[in-house]
């Protein structure tokens, strides 16, 4: 007979107790907010999960999947820009596109022209060669149009097409990233790959910040559309919780398939292939092919939760993706939460941000407490930027947090469990 499950439930109920307390202390439409940017969080750690908990990947560029997935929701969801679509800028982008695809057609077909015999020193000169004139021919082409864009109509703006749409478009295009990235970085070991990853999640975002004819760079793009009515139509309480809603309707599909996947001899493959790369190789398993595979389906994912959580925000701002909140606070979810385990990188995933969210306003308690009593007692005067520091102590708490789990189940909260066959 199977045993319940006695330590998630007492996390469970400590978590919904920890909220509970949360919102009596400071209502309902701020504890709402926090539960769907925590539920957002939560589906992009269900994508790296399925990086490093299922394949082993040590991906740090969650920065560069979640921006450009944010920056295809905007392109599919904000509304047309009628100024664009009336000028020149795109009949000059057409044409750039058009480049574009030709250049990269003939590079590719230099590249493999070995199959006719050409030389591979002679091949790959001539695929640099070629892939330099696209790329001059290209920027030649693109810097005249951004300017009449800039000047005809501030930027391209959207399609104006719902917003679930402006999801999807935004998980293909990381995916399609993590394709390019994963031939690029999956035949790296685990420390080049991280560096390798988290370049070109910086190259991502300085090119949607530089990009104000396709982005508004630091002016930032807003509001932009909801899936649901927004605040201004049911009030911050009803448009939030629906908003939650249907996120944690997306969670609990995920949550699904992947636990089948996981327990079907797909997901036995993927775990001969983490535990055992050589091992695997040697049964006939495509080692490189099924990463890539984990990859992109990851960063798929983590694209989908990530255009979530800005459009939660109403506001897509190149500049605001942070490594720090990005990336480093993901990281800490499926590592406390349990790599492996979707339930556990599901509860990492709240409960960790629940606690980033709510340390700022418990520290500055804390601070104007000892304040007060240290005044009383000693006559001791605070220092004046008692709020910058409890705005600091969110990386201590978290830090604190990852350092005690880690000592004491170094396998996260819900670690996973390890399948026996007979």
């Amino acid at each position: 007979m199977k045993t319940l499950p006695v330590r998630e439930l007492v996390l469970l109920a400590g978590l919904v107790a920890l909220v509970a307390a949360i919102f009596s202390r400071v209502g309902p439409a701020f504890g709402v907010r926090m539960l769907a940017e925590a539920a957002c969080y939560a589906v992009i750690a269900l994508g790296l999960t399925i990086q490093w908990g299922y394949a082993g990947l040590f991906n740090v560029g969650l920065m560069g999947f979640v921006a450009l997935a944010a920056f295809g929701t905007v392109l599919l969801s904000y509304p047309v820009n009628q100024a664009f679509w009336q000028g020149a800028g795109p009949g000059m982008l057409g044409w750039t596109f058009v480049t574009l695809v030709v250049g990269v057609a003939i590079t590719i077909a230099i590249s493999r022209s070995d199959r006719i015999g050409v030389p591979k020193p002679l091949r790959m000169a001539l695929t640099l060669v070629a892939a330099a004139i696209t790329y001059l021919a290209v920027q030649g082409q693109l810097d005249p149009a951004a300017s009449v864009i800039e000047r005809e109509a501030g930027f391209v703006g959207g399609l104006g097409l719902p917003v679930w749409i402006g999801w999807a478009f935004g998980g293909a295009l990381a995916g399609l990233l993590g394709w390019v990235m994963g031939r690029i970085t999956l035949g790296l070991r685990a420390d080049y790959m991280a560096i390798a990853t988290l370049g070109i999640a910086e190259i991502v975002k300085a090119f949607l910040k530089n990009a104000d004819w396709l982005t508004r760079g630091t002016l930032t793009v807003s509001p932009i559309p909801w899936p649901v009515p927004t605040p201004a139509d049911l009030g911050f309480v009803a448009s939030r919780s629906a908003y939650l809603s249907v996120v944690a309707i997306m969670i609990v599909v995920l949550y699904v398939l992947l636990q089948r996947a996981w327990a079907s001899p797909w997901g036995r493959m993927m775990r001969a292939i983490r535990d055992n790369e050589t091992a695997a190789a040697a049964m006939g398993k495509d080692v490189n092919r099924r990463r890539l595979e984990m990859f992109i389906i990851g960063n798929f994912i983590i694209g989908v939760g990530g255009a979530a959580l800005i459009t939660f925000a109403t506001i897509f701002d190149p500049s605001s993706f942070m490594p720090l909140n990005h990336t480093f606070l993901i990281w800490v979810m499926v590592i406390l939460g349990g790599a492996g385990n979707n339930l556990g990188t599901i509860f990492g995933a709240l409960l960790v941000y629940v606690v980033w969210t709510m340390s700022e306003p418990a520290a500055l308690f804390l601070f104007r407490q000892i304040e007060v009593i240290g005044g009383d007692l000693f006559g001791w005067q605070a220092p004046g930027d008692l709020a910058t520091r409890a705005l600091q102590m969110r990386v201590f708490v978290i830090g604190l947090a990852i350092v005690l789990v880690l000592r004491l189940a170094p396998g996260g909260l819900l670690p996973e469990k390890r399948m026996r066959y007979e």
